[in-house]
């Protein structure tokens, strides 16, 4: 999801589309809020860790 968000990240700064840098800071940040939950031993989803 953070790889996602990244890659939306990019390709909205290269081709100027608003919409997908917007997304892509969406999907960064609830990826990276996935991940210290997970990181920190908080269920996530039913798992205890997510990658």
């Amino acid at each position: 999801m953070i790889a996602l968000g990244v890659l939306l990240l990019i390709l909205g700064f290269l081709f100027h589309i608003g919409i997908l840098w917007t997304v892509g800071v969406i999907v960064l940040v609830i990826g990276a809020i996935l991940w210290v939950l997970g990181s920190v031993g908080h269920a996530v989803g039913g798992r205890r860790h997510y990658w």
